[in-house]
């Protein structure tokens, strides 16, 4: 339709040129001008349409943070500086994949103090906060950020942290067998999918950086059976 609306708009434009060229005094080149034109706007409208056909646009089928409740239900993980420093990378990789989920974004960022302030808005009352966005940003140590994907991930990967002060943490959590001060518990795990949608948006919010995959032996891991 598009393509056809500029081919009658051209078809006209030429025949008022016609006119014009057959009863104008106008010089010869002012024709030629609207004659050119004419072809580079049919030019443009035709590639224009066919660009649209052969790439046509589609909005995204989820959020970043996946379908709650399903198997696409993703969750932000990171690893705090203190964490990097004593070496727990590996262990927390580890355990979630070992559960049975799938990583599909992974980072090391130092995060500037707008991200962090970002990322800890609801805790920006607290006497600590200053403290927190400090050690977070500092560059020290980086953060590593990931993004998990699979079956009631979010509240699972709470379970699997354990309590924010890690002498509350069940023994075998992350925190529980690895910390023993808030201040300083490794790890961060989103809490509710607005958490994990807000999150994943600041740390994974560039095109590109979550991969979509399908992982071998997956049907060996979730199934509905």
């Amino acid at each position: 339709m598009f393509a056809r609306s500029f081919t009658r708009l051209a078809s006209r434009q030429t025949v008022q040129a016609v006119k014009a060229r057959a009863f104008s005094t106008a010089p010869r080149a002012a024709a030629n001008a609207r004659w050119t034109a004419v072809a580079a706007a049919t030019a443009v409208a035709g590639a224009a349409y066919a660009y649209n056909v052969q790439t046509p646009i589609q909005a995204n089928s989820k959020s970043l943070a996946g379908v709650k409740g399903t198997e696409t239900e993703r969750t932000f993980i990171a690893v705090k500086p203190d964490g990097v420093h004593r070496g727990l990378v590996h262990k927390v990789i580890e355990r979630f994949e070992n559960r049975g989920y799938k990583l599909v974004g992974l980072k090391a960022v130092v995060p500037s103090r707008q991200l962090t302030e970002e990322h800890y808005a609801d805790l920006k009352s607290k006497p600590f906060f200053k403290g927190l966005v400090d050690y977070m940003s500092n560059g020290e140590a980086p953060v590593i950020a990931m993004v998990w994907e699979g079956p009631d991930v979010i509240k699972q990967g709470r379970a699997m942290i354990g309590a924010t002060n890690p002498l509350q943490s069940a023994p075998g959590t992350i925190r529980g067998e690895y910390c023993v001060s808030v201040g300083r518990n490794a790890i961060h795990g989103s809490d509710s999918f607005e958490s994990a949608e807000k999150e994943i948006s600041l740390w994974f919010g560039k095109a590109g950086e979550l991969i979509d995959w399908k992982r071998s032996g997956s049907e060996w891991v979730i199934s509905n059976n």
